[in-house]
């Protein structure tokens, strides 16, 4: 590096903008794989996102909430995540509204339409701001976009692709998932649909996700050059079990249901993405994660699916809990929502079965309140007074405001640590012993804290009592280190970025900015 990207003080550090032909196309792991690279060559870096559509977000030191791929990115920068980051947070609640999270703290409901109506323009100086702070600080800030930039219908109003590029005049590197199919023409009409002003600050092309002979794929890319001006500055593999926390779904999207507001598509058989390694002990152990709607932190079984023998399936049918040790009920943007699709597919029966049987079930955020005797909600659904599982001694009223917390604590004999995200009030009232700030009661286990299964010790302590209450000769493997595998995954990132992209003109566009007498492809926006 020698020390080119350095930042003296009062300068501005240098800034890239990572957008992309479609969502999923890997934005969110190619950022955090610069982010990693830089940071392994002595750069002060830092990720950012200005505006994030996510169910899945995570509490910071100072108790903001950002999105959980851009606290990833910090950690693949090793630099503590901050609301800087990820300055708008979008948590949907149908698919015609959101809750809007503003420098970490909610700050009301919009429509999709009233949102883009004026309220997102009002924020690109807030956004622009936070990027500035980030750059005065930082030797490099690498931005991740969101969706597509070419979306014509939405540019008047971007704050997060183009937007946000033209606003600082950083360049943009545009990804393609090639595994998808259609590359060439997804990054050929993607700048063919940006203004002669916004295609002036495109300066190449990542292709991901490709398997097979690079040589093979090599004519493309010269011919996309010839047609656009410019160059491809990586072919990255296709690998497993690279994806960070997903920051939109996309990974394992809702549950389907009768309302078109509550998911997308079946999760029926997914697996998390992991490669189950053989059990320690004798057995298996199988977790069934039902797939409720508005399913957020789906990611606090990730340390579950990283431990051998531990086999981790989203499920929305009552029959496909029959063979589990486990069963998981998952936060939730939508509480009251998700126990009627329980009743209505016949898993809050299956689930109370389990319970009477003595069988283990866990329940987070969300799920926790699920399990608890009643709910008051004025504030979520605005359903008022509704009956719950009655699995636990608990009664939750929805407060209008939000905690936002990052607890610690003991349980099972053991250090927690893990975070709070909810409007919902829990009163415990009995139960046969605390946890986590929830409560036990026989096999069903109850708690707000997301993130208390990454804490090691905490982890296998809590599969041993969920084994011998299953009857299995499951035995968790004493040296699972689930910051350590975090870790050697950010490293694979870096690895990627390293090995398999234009590292020299990666630098020379974070360092120099925007080329000069990049050409215009026609027709250009409408």
């Amino acid at each position: 590096m020698n020390g080119r990207l350095k930042v003296s003080d009062g300068a501005v550090g240098g800034g890239l903008l990572v957008a992309g032909t479609t969502s999923d196309a890997g934005k969110s792991v190619v950022t955090a794989g610069i982010c990693r690279w830089l940071v392994r060559q002595g750069v002060r870096v830092a990720p950012f996102k200005a505006q994030n559509m996510s169910l899945n977000s995570f509490v910071t030191r100072e108790g903001a909430e950002i999105g959980r791929a851009q606290a990833m990115q910090a950690a693949a920068a090793r630099v503590e995540p901050t609301a800087l980051m990820n300055p708008v947070l979008l948590k949907p609640g149908s698919d015609r509204s959101s809750q809007v999270v503003l420098l970490g703290k909610p700050v009301g409901e919009l429509s999709a339409r009233g949102y883009h109506a004026g309220r997102q323009e009002q924020l690109l100086g807030t956004v622009t701001d936070c990027l500035q702070e980030l750059r005065r600080t930082h030797d490099a800030v690498i931005c991740e976009g969101a969706g597509s930039p070419a979306e014509i219908n939405l540019r008047r109003t971007d704050i997060v692709n183009m937007g946000i590029a033209r606003a600082a005049r950083i360049p943009v590197v545009v990804v393609g998932d090639i595994d998808r199919g259609g590359v060439f023409a997804s990054f050929f009409g993607t700048t063919a649909l940006l203004s002669k002003e916004d295609q002036a600050l495109v300066a190449g092309y990542l292709v991901n996700k490709f398997r097979g002979d690079v040589t093979l794929l090599e004519p493309g890319l010269e011919m996309l050059r010839g047609l656009t001006g410019r160059r491809t500055l990586g072919v990255l593999p296709f690998a497993h079990g690279l994806g960070i926390d997903e920051e939109d779904g996309m990974g394992v999207p809702p549950a389907r249901t009768k309302s078109r507001a509550w998911g997308r598509v079946s999760l029926r058989g997914a697996v998390r993405e992991s490669v189950v390694a053989p059990p320690h002990g004798a057995d298996v152990l199988r977790v069934a994660v039902c797939a409720v709607p508005l399913m957020s932190n789906f990611t606090d079984v990730d340390a579950l699916a990283a431990e051998p023998g531990v086999v981790v399936r989203f499920v929305d049918r009552a029959e496909e809990l029959a063979d589990a040790d486990l069963v998981v009920l998952p936060g939730t943007r939508g509480t009251v929502r998700a126990l009627e699709w329980l009743r209505e597919r016949g898993l809050a029966d299956a689930i109370a079965r389990r319970a009477a049987e003595g069988r283990p079930v866990l329940g987070i955020c969300g799920g926790f309140q699920m399990l608890g005797a009643h709910i008051e909600d004025e504030v979520e659904s605005k359903a008022g007074a509704v009956e719950g599982l009655g699995l636990l001694p608990v009664r939750v009223r929805f407060a209008v405001e939000k905690t936002l917390a990052r607890p610690s604590g003991e349980a099972l004999g053991e250090p927690v640590e893990g975070y709070e995200i909810h409007h919902g009030v829990a009163e415990v009232t009995g139960g046969d012993e605390e946890f986590l700030d929830g409560c036990r009661t026989g096999s069903v286990w109850g708690t707000h804290w997301h993130g208390s299964l990454e804490s090691d010790g905490f982890r296998r302590a809590f599969l041993r009592r969920v084994a011998a209450d299953a009857g299995r000769a499951f035995v968790p493997a004493p040296d699972t280190s689930f910051g350590t595998l975090r870790e050697e995954q950010l490293d694979r990132l870096g690895d990627l970025i390293e090995e398999h992209a234009d590292t020299g003109a990666l630098l020379r566009l974070i360092e120099e900015g925007v080329p000069e007498g990049l050409p215009f492809v026609p027709p250009g926006a409408p």
